[in-house]
């Protein structure tokens, strides 16, 4: 038996392990949670006012049958279930989202530049591209990579395209062929069901936190809030948290930031925390306000590529479930997300004039509506994406074997550091699988090292 596991996080992958061990009986385990609450970046709040607001726009869609057994003991049968109606806001109108795969809603001029684009690179599928920018404009061609792809994943990454890796992308953007475009433009045909998340539930009550809440309820006598990791000494298996608390392990789960974790590391080689020094992550800034009207809107996300809105993406959070807001019959939300580079700061009160500014410019509210404002919440993410920048493949390659060598497993959205497995589902998985390596010896699927 392995002895001792301490679980560093109760987001969705602590919770994820923490699930594992309490269903295989195993009973020597604890979870230190630096916060009051579970659910890390899938957790939810209710402000003052009664509206209820996630750390960003998740949606509840899954790849593994696992996930969704717990998902269904957790709700049971409260939760909703959504057909996706997302949309771009670009030249001033709305465009079914994938982009790429609707372009007949551009104008003619816009159109022909996106197709002639599209065309050529088509002819031209042999290049092999070097960085994400290149493999974007080598797939897409010139049209759609200039008014789209570029300034889109921009305002996402707030980091240069040509300092990221192309090997992250998978099913995260949907790439079609010439012909297809061609006929759904020809046909005047929508094509709006691409994704895995074309079809998702959402809980009735609580927002996505609501899910780890219930899980960890089953396991309460293993966690403890408020328990902040400070240091890590990997000789003796000790750590050391804020509270001035010690104690020892024989195994440590960690879905601390990596390059964190390395940082509390007290005994670690140089080459180590250089290779650390070279993740890259941005920060986020959540502002979601409600309005004391009623929307007839049934759009779910809209994205937003152009600089008339500091979102890249707004959620009709009231949309997802009624009970987010206090009657909905009388009142709205929207949710608007903001990405900065971390060694930046964003002013919240600066940004949530420019939020109501770009709801204003690009339709979804009138200028009269700001005197509907009934609520304000701000959440300031410090970690948001994990950007799988040029060499990160190459530090994690190191990073993750010298960790392991300590019995200290890294796992999550910023344990492993690899945004393409950083749904809510592959997170969890990640804690379920690492259980079973560590116990069972079983090997994991849902991450590669």
């Amino acid at each position: 038996m392995p002895g001792k596991i301490i679980i560093a996080g109760a987001g969705p992958t602590g919770i994820g392990a923490a699930h594992r061990l309490k269903e295989s009986g195993y009973n020597n385990w604890i979870i230190h949670e630096r916060h009051d609450y579970v659910g890390g970046l899938s957790a939810s709040f209710k402000d003052s006012e009664g509206f209820t607001w996630d750390v960003g726009g998740h949606v509840l869609f899954s790849h593994y049958e696992k996930f969704d057994r717990m998902v269904d003991e957790a709700l049971g049968s409260n939760y909703l279930e959504h057909l996706r109606e997302s949309w771009i806001n670009i030249f001033k109108s709305w465009v079914p989202y994938p982009f790429q795969n609707n372009l007949r809603y551009l104008p003619r001029e816009i159109l022909h530049e996106c197709l002639t684009g599209l065309f050529r690179a088509n002819l031209n599928s042999h290049r092999k591209a070097d960085n994400f920018a290149q493999w974007a404009l080598y797939t897409f061609g010139q049209g759609i990579y200039k008014y789209f792809m570029l300034p889109y994943n921009k305002k996402v990454w707030a980091t240069d395209l040509e300092k990221m890796s192309k090997d992250w992308i998978s099913e995260r953007v949907s790439v079609i062929d010439f012909e297809r475009v061609l006929k759904n433009v020809i046909l005047e045909r929508d094509d709006v069901s691409w994704g895995p998340n074309n079809k998702f539930r959402f809980p009735l009550n609580g927002g996505t936190g609501e899910i780890f809440r219930q899980i960890a309820s089953r396991f309460k006598d293993h966690l403890h809030y408020n328990k902040d990791i400070n240091w890590i000494d990997t000789e003796s298996k000790k750590i050391g948290c804020c509270d001035g608390s010690s104690e020892t392990y024989d195994v440590l789960i960690s879905t601390i930031p990596l390059d964190q974790l390395i940082k509390r590391i007290k005994n670690k080689p140089d080459r180590i925390v250089k290779l650390a020094q070279k993740l890259t992550a941005n920060s986020g800034l959540i502002i979601g306000i409600g309005f004391s009207r009623p929307d007839p809107s049934k759009k779910c996300w809209m994205y937003f590529p152009e600089n008339r809105s500091p979102c890249y993406r707004v959620t009709y959070f009231s949309n997802y479930s009624p009970r987010n807001v206090p009657e909905i019959n009388n009142n709205f939300s929207l949710m608007g997300e903001i990405s900065y580079p971390k060694e930046t700061q964003l002013p919240a009160n600066k940004a949530i004039e420019k939020t109501l500014e770009g709801f204003i410019k690009t339709g979804l509210i009138a200028e009269s509506d700001r005197d509907r404002v009934k609520s304000v919440y701000t959440i300031d993410i410090d970690y948001s994406y994990p950007v799988p920048t040029l060499d990160r493949d190459n530090a994690l390659n190191t990073l993750h074997p010298w960790l392991e060598s300590h019995n200290i497993y890294s796992r999550g959205r910023f344990g492993s550091w690899k945004y393409e497995i950083g749904n809510m589902d592959h997170s969890v998985m990640q804690g379920v699988e690492i259980v079973d390596r560590i116990l069972k010896d079983k090997k994991e699927t849902v991450i590669s090292l």
